[in-house]
């Protein structure tokens, strides 16, 4: 067997897992390739790297991967997803000064979406009363299920993001000192940066994405649409080693070399001790407040990665109640076959 290399961009999130684990566990090279990963600071940058074949592959938010296809947003660049990477694994985390202020006007649990969207409402409403500026809330990328979960929680309270709560785009690693230094007062992101910032004594988490919807696309490992045609046999080849990653992720006792793999200076370069509990779904809350176990908190099964044109649906509703999109029929159906099923394997691939 021919080996082939590849160059898959990656984001410094726990769900680049299973492109860390294809390489760092050997399961890529005995698919014949020699993976080099390569870290991105931006979304942007790698949808935009992988465009011009700096990058044959990369890990990819699912919206963007639909947005470059449709040409929304000043970028087109049609994509194909072969494989999703996981499901879920997102949380929304405020300053600790902001969570303090919701918990004194919850009517309720917080860890109830309607409950907490309300008590924002209130505090939206009291600050405008007063003349203070209003709050600010981030998501990693514009077009992200970061952005359309936010819209979604601040839509139970009556609030609308970039109306009533401004919006600003905020890589995944600078999460964290955004909320120190008071830029955003809240972000929705990804594992581990929720849990980054409780650990540094910043912020609070107040909902998972599993607490807004449950297996909500996110990742997805992307290619070229005309690459993922005409390099066959490179798709197959890490498509396989992904799902034998997955197998390997999913057996708890593997959970200290994951989190140690995640961990080095060229992946997260956070403390495995950070990572660990985030793959036993055990997720720091913050606030004086004890850890919360959520089942399922972020999904690397194979299940959860086979490639759904159903997701494209949701995506789409999405851009729509962000103002991204209006949808035709035309877009639902280029949206739909981004994701493809034949390539997944057991899928006619």
């Amino acid at each position: 067997m021919t080996t082939l290399h590849l160059r898959v961009g990656f984001m410094p999130l726990v769900d680049c897992a299973l492109v860390v684990l294809a390489r760092d566990e050997g399961f890529a090279e005995a698919e014949g390739l020699d993976l080099e990963l390569v870290r991105e600071v931006s979304w942007s940058n790698l949808r935009d790297k992988l465009n011009v074949r700096l990058l044959d592959a990369a890990h990819m938010l699912g919206p963007a991967a639909i947005a470059a296809t449709l040409g929304i947003g000043g970028v087109r660049a049609p994509m194909a997803i072969p494989m999703a990477l996981n499901l879920d694994g997102a949380a929304i985390t405020v300053s600790l000064r902001r969570f303090e202020e919701l918990a004194r006007l919850a009517d309720g649990d917080l860890a109830d979406t309607a409950v907490s969207a309300r008590a924002l409402a209130a505090l939206v409403a009291r600050r405008k009363a007063s003349g203070l500026p209003p709050l600010t809330f981030a998501a990693v990328f514009g077009f992200s299920m970061h952005t359309y979960l936010l819209c979604e929680w601040l839509a139970k309270g009556g609030l609308r993001l970039g109306e009533d709560v401004r919006f600003e785009v905020v890589p995944p690693p600078q999460t964290v000192e955004a909320l120190t230094s008071g830029r955003v007062d809240g972000f929705c992101a990804g594992a581990p940066w929720n849990a980054a910032a409780v650990a540094a004594g910043v912020g609070a988490m107040v909902l998972a994405s599993a607490d807004l919807r449950r297996d909500c696309p996110d990742k997805v490992l992307a290619w070229r649409a005309d690459d993922a045609e005409r390099r066959a046999s490179a798709v197959a080849r890490l498509n396989a080693a992904i799902l034998k990653a997955s197998d390997w992720a999913c057996r708890p006792e593997n959970a200290p070399r994951f989190a140690r793999h995640l961990s080095a200076p060229d992946r997260l370069a956070l403390p495995a001790e950070l990572l660990e509990p985030i793959l036993r779904c055990e997720l720091r809350q913050g606030a004086g407040r004890p850890p919360r176990l959520i089942e399922r908190f972020i999904r690397f099964d194979r299940a959860a990665l086979r490639p759904e044109p159903a997701h494209a649906d949701w995506i789409l509703a999405g851009m729509e109640r962000a103002g991204q999109a209006t949808p035709t029929a035309e877009m639902v159906a280029q949206a739909r076959a981004v994701f493809r099923p034949a390539l997944f394997p057991g899928d006619g691939g």
